[in-house]
């Protein structure tokens, strides 16, 4: 019963959280729009980003309140909230998001994600969305593609728009390079060979580099684990059955070669930055594995 309780009572303030604040969120957003000249517009989205740090806020203390999880975040001291970081995590639940809101809300620009397109669809939150002005994407599959090549690429060039949107203001960028959530059957069919990780993906990552390299100041390697046998859903940290999450954050100086070239029509340099990948996940699955055995996992 404890844990129902909990639940609803997370639910209840969470959302009431949401529907306080995305009133004026979309108000800042919608003057955003309309208001001219380029300060205004920069005056606007850091109303809107002001009002999504406090929302992320609340949501942190709610939790704190009601849940005993213990956020085990190693790495982050040395962040500032008026520099540029691309974020490169491993992805294995909704639990993943709270935990970047733990480890990086005022520690640095508030997140940007890049989204599945069906998610501008959920009530309240996919309007917060679109004010952030995070990225939706429509992900073709190669089956599609063979029969609409047009579409090749189109994902990327979406990528890309969104990147240049970020250019005038401090920016952290998110970037799940698995592309899912890691499942022990997903790892199964695309053969993996990593222990934890699913298969990376470069060609995000690539244009989003080409677009904010110069102005990226760091690279945070993100790594997240579940002590125990089971990786939690949401409903799990909403009922209080999350003891402890970690996050291990290592700052990495960004190579400037790495977007310094063209990844879609330059073979060499893009062997270049799958090569840079695959040494970020092949270290991230042997950390992942150190972080499970240390606590007993």
């Amino acid at each position: 019963m404890r844990p129902l309780l909990t639940g609803l009572a997370n639910i209840v303030l969470l959302l009431a959280n949401t529907l306080i604040l995305i009133g004026p969120l979309l108000l800042i957003a919608l003057a955003k729009l309309v208001l001219p000249g380029q300060s205004a517009r920069d005056t606007c989205s850091r109303g809107v980003m002001w009002v999504a740090e406090f929302w992320a806020e609340n949501c942190k203390r709610i939790f704190a309140l009601l849940t005993p999880t213990h956020w085990d975040i190693r790495g982050n001291a040395e962040l500032r909230r008026d520099r540029s970081y691309l974020v490169i995590s491993n992805h294995q639940s909704w639990v993943d998001i709270p935990a970047l809101v733990q480890a990086f809300n005022r520690r640095t620009p508030y997140f940007k994600f890049f989204l599945k397109q069906q998610l501008i669809w959920v009530p309240f939150l996919g309007l917060a969305f679109w004010a952030l002005d995070y990225p939706f994407m429509k992900r073709y599959s190669k089956a599609f593609l063979d029969k609409n090549p047009h579409m090749k690429g189109k994902d990327l060039e979406i990528t890309k728009a969104a990147c240049e949107k970020f250019k005038r203001l401090p920016v952290t960028v998110v970037n799940y390079l698995e592309g899912t959530r890691f499942t022990a059957a997903k790892r199964a069919q695309q053969q993996s060979p990593y222990r934890y990780l699913l298969k990376p993906k470069a060609g995000g990552v690539a244009f989003v580099l080409a677009t904010l390299g110069e102005q990226i100041d760091a690279v945070l390697d993100v790594t997240l684990v579940y002590p125990g046998k089971q990786v939690p859903g949401f409903w799990a940290l909403l009922s209080g059955q999350v003891p402890k999450v970690i996050m291990d954050i290592q700052t990495l100086e960004l190579d400037p070669a790495l977007y310094q070239g063209d990844y879609e029509n330059d073979p060499a340099f893009r062997l270049q930055v799958q090569d840079w990948v695959s040494d970020l996940w092949l270290a991230k699955d042997k950390r992942i594995e150190q972080l499970r055995s240390e606590n007993h996992d």
